[in-house]
């Protein structure tokens, strides 16, 4: 009787275990290689050569090779809708992004720009990447007017939710720049949580007289 040598196929749970590995391989390797020699002269190439697999792989778990210096991108984009879809009972837009703002500048979340001096130089020095980080912004608050609207109950285009989201958009945009220059100006994690806290709060009191009482849960 013939006996079967093809290999058990692994459980899904495994493969699944498997692929994030080797993503973070991946991405490892390219932001070790981007900040030593910077975004613009690295390759695929190079990329799949220091992760030890195809450059092919490297495109099948990263469409653009912006995607591998932004890892994050999606829970960026996603931050401040969803900061506003989980909101409190009784809180307003305004007061949920004020306080997930300073929560994410006392732990010092990557996702609000504390991501450290190598990666914020990376940025600053590649057009690429700094064309790509606005264009994420742009995305963060197209996605934040789309959950004003469900929030509120308005028309997909109404200016009250999009110009809100342009208006709280805008202050993220600005502290995520502020908490990158204090980063390159080589202020520790410590001193920028101070800075930015008391900045924000400044920024976010501007918004209150005209969004204080919107959008509440």
């Amino acid at each position: 009787m013939a006996t079967d040598t093809t290999p058990p196929a692994q459980p899904a749970g495994l493969r699944e275990s498997k692929k994030q590995e080797t993503r973070q391989l991946i991405s490892d390797q390219a932001t070790r290689l981007f900040i030593s020699q910077g975004f613009e002269q690295t390759t695929i190439a190079e990329i799949a050569a220091a992760a030890r697999v195809a450059k092919k792989t490297v495109t099948n778990y990263f469409a653009r090779k912006e995607d591998l210096a932004l890892d994050h991108q999606d829970a960026f984009i996603a931050s401040l809708a969803h900061t506003v879809a989980v909101r409190r009972s009784g809180e307003s837009a305004l007061t949920a992004l004020r306080r997930a703002f300073m929560d994410a500048a006392a732990a010092a979340d990557p996702v609000s720009g504390f991501a450290g001096p190598e990666f914020a130089r990376m940025i600053a020095d590649s057009p690429t990447l700094t064309a790509c980080l606005r264009s994420l912004h742009d995305q963060r608050e197209s996605a934040l007017a789309q959950a004003l609207v469900a929030a509120t109950g308005a028309p997909p285009d109404d200016i009250t939710a999009r110009t809100a989201a342009g208006l709280l958009g805008t202050v993220h945009r600005i502290l995520f720049q502020r908490i990158q220059d204090l980063t390159l100006a080589g202020h520790p994690n410590s001193k920028i949580t101070e800075t930015i806290t008391a900045e924000a709060t400044r920024a976010f009191d501007l918004l209150e007289p005209s969004l204080g009482d919107y959008a509440v849960a």
